[in-house]
């Protein structure tokens, strides 16, 4: 089996260790790769830090190119990504092949972002003692980004942190997780292709241990961090100097109301509790039904959960593949069981094989049980009935996470009432949580995190403002 490189300021390394990763479903090996010592990553970080004045002065054109060639060359490989992806995470091809679109477009909208990416004017003489002055507004990198990916998306979450880094002129070190670092390689690989000088960008597959090393570099001065919430603020207290942005858990709601339609929302809502296997910050996890149609909403979402395919992700027909591990499984397996022995009632699923766990829907569950209070990261949902609209939304906001939450309803005075009132980072009304553009604001309020992704959003976070003041103009 080949060994895969890392990436080393922009070019291939090898380490004196390797790891192989395995596939969740089968156990077998998907491929080896090389591990950087503690040399070679402090070469990284050095070269970093080097480059960095040279990559805030990087011409816009040569930054938006870049990325407009890494857009382009995922596109040509996609079919090869896509497997791959589904080798190393256990995600259904279908949905893998998904995630290849979007990284395609995340790309290319950075690309256009980068082009107008552009410094504001403001007029100083609106006070007499600032007459002939003019602000000339502009927004810097702070410096390189340390970005640290999860493996639930492990392409185009990546990319929602390398596209806008790229985009500002900021280098950007990537720390892939352990268990799906194969698809960061290739995208280095893609990324080496580029004029971007070296040092703008390193892939550094090392162990979660070894972390620590990098976020506490004073010459990362940006932490992107993707992951649980426990471990995202670990790491701001661990630096409360430097600019940190967190995206953490969810626990999202879709919110059922008497007027939704509830045949769509049925499908919907099977389809995107389980997606990934539920190993998403967005995957449905506790359904609010107002209670006037909850039997009727029940009848319609059991057949939909049990139709769902499950099995192989390599079969183009699987929708619901394994978690990415064994423990992750039994994890799910075991909170299931603990709001079981505390009276819940499973209503389809609850079993588990190996790395897969069934599609599975609870009702009854006890109000402390961790399936309904915590990220449960797996194909489990809990229905909730709901009194009226006052109560739904109060069982959404009845929870320490606020990433996204889905509200099914004809109402456009519902609809703006969702906005105004839930305590989320983002109301998609008519749909589930799990909805996402790239190009848009995404992140979450309480403990779903600090800071926003989505290209433009991304970029301003990586950046500050800077005003540079002109004297003795003639306005």
């Amino acid at each position: 089996m080949d060994v895969r490189t890392f990436w080393l300021a922009g070019r291939p390394a090898t380490g004196d260790s390797q790891l192989t990763v395995t596939n969740p479903h089968d156990g077998r090996d998907v491929g080896r790769y090389s591990v950087p010592t503690d040399a070679q990553v402090e070469e990284a970080v050095a070269a970093a830090h080097a480059v960095a004045g040279q990559a805030a002065a990087l011409p816009a054109h040569v930054r938006a190119e870049a990325l407009a060639h890494v857009s382009r060359r995922i596109a040509e490989r996609a079919d090869e990504i896509a497997h791959l992806i589904t080798a190393e995470n256990g995600k259904p091809i279908f949905w893998a092949r998904g995630e290849v679109t979007r990284a395609i477009a995340t790309f290319r909208f950075a690309a256009e972002e980068t082009r107008r990416w552009s410094g504001g004017v403001q007029r100083l003489d609106t006070e007499p003692a600032a007459a002939g002055r003019l602000a000339y507004v502009s927004r810097l990198p702070y410096g390189p980004v340390l970005a640290i990916t999860p493996f639930n998306f492990p392409l185009n979450l990546v990319a929602h942190k390398v596209a806008p880094a790229i985009a500002v002129g900021a280098p950007v070190i990537v720390k892939p997780a352990p268990a799906t670092p194969l698809t960061s390689l290739l995208l280095g690989e893609l990324l080496a292709e580029t004029d971007l000088p070296a040092g703008m960008f390193s892939v550094l597959p090392v162990e979660n241990e070894r972390a620590s090393v990098l976020v506490e570099d004073p010459r990362l001065p940006v932490v992107s961090f993707t992951g649980s919430a426990p471990v995202g603020y670990a790491i701001a207290d661990q630096i409360p100097r430097k600019h940190v942005t967190l995206e953490l858990g969810g626990n999202a709601a879709a919110v059922v109301l008497s007027d939704a339609d509830l045949d769509w929302a049925a499908q919907r809502v099977a389809l995107f509790s389980n997606y990934q296997a539920g190993q998403s910050c967005i995957a449905v996890q506790r359904v609010i039904v107002e209670r006037p149609v909850y039997d009727a909403f029940v009848e319609r979402l059991l057949p939909a959960v049990g139709g769902l395919v499950t099995g192989d992700p390599a079969d183009e027909k699987t929708q619901v593949g394994p978690l990415v591990s064994i423990h992750a499984a039994e994890r799910v397996e075991q909170w299931v069981q603990e709001a079981v022995d505390g009276g819940a009632r499973v209503l389809a699923g609850g079993t588990r094989e190996g790395a897969t766990y069934a599609p599975t829907v609870l009702a009854d569950v006890p109000g402390d049980a961790k399936v309904l209070r915590e990220e449960v990261f797996g194909p489990v949902m809990v229905l909730q009935p709901a009194a009226n609209i006052d109560e739904a939304y109060a069982m959404v906001n009845d929870s320490r996470y606020g990433l996204q939450a889905g509200v099914f309803t004809r109402s456009l005075d519902a609809a703006f009432r969702a906005n105004r009132e839930l305590e989320v980072g983002g109301v998609i009304i008519g749909d589930v949580p799990s909805y996402r553009a790239d190009q848009m604001p995404y992140g979450g309020v309480k403990d779903s995190g600090i800071g926003r992704e989505g290209l433009h959003s991304a970029m301003t976070d990586y950046t500050y403002e800077k005003v540079m003041v002109l004297t003795g103009l003639s306005l």
